[in-house]
């Protein structure tokens, strides 16, 4: 009989009415531009120009947020968008939640990056998993992850830098 998605049989019953329809929305994707911040750099050629960026993003958060930056390919930040907030102290987040942005906003790269808020800027065990696990996922979609930057207080952690990626 095959996938049932060919089953001309199933089809049949559809259409005789034995077996309900299913209705299928037809949708259209697009980013929508919130606001925007005036970026001095204008390119990301460092940690430091990455942290900069998500310090004059985030501000003063209380509890996570995790950020991905999109980036052009001369490393010119595009787009912002916070794809995830946690709690106080963790922030699970999921591949397809990052790549979302970036794939919307024809990224050639992305920086991503989240704050501590405890001020300690050092990786965790999962910041170190999630960030093997999103260049893993970035390198099969064609879109490089050059680094995870983790925000302290008036300090940052580059993943990169500590040999994580």
């Amino acid at each position: 009989m095959g996938n049932n998605l060919y089953n001309q049989k199933q089809r049949n019953q559809t259409k005789k009415g034995n077996v309900p329809a299913k209705r299928v929305n037809i949708v259209r994707l697009q980013m929508v531009k919130e606001c925007s911040v005036l970026y001095k750099n204008r390119v990301i050629r460092s940690p430091e120009d990455g942290y900069e960026l998500f310090k004059q993003f985030l501000g003063d958060v209380d509890r996570e947020h995790f950020v991905v930056a999109c980036l052009d390919t001369k490393n010119q930040p595009t787009a912002l968008n916070v794809c995830h907030v946690g709690s106080l102290n963790s922030s699970i987040v999921h591949p397809r939640e990052m790549m979302k942005p970036a794939i919307l906003s024809n990224a050639t790269g992305i920086l991503i990056g989240h704050d501590h808020p405890s001020g300690n800027p050092e990786p965790s065990q999962e910041d170190i998993n999630v960030t093997k696990r999103l260049k893993e996922v970035g390198k099969i979609m064609g879109i490089d992850l050059l680094d995870h930057i983790i925000l302290g207080e008036d300090t940052f952690t580059s993943l990169r830098e500590k040999g994580h990626m």
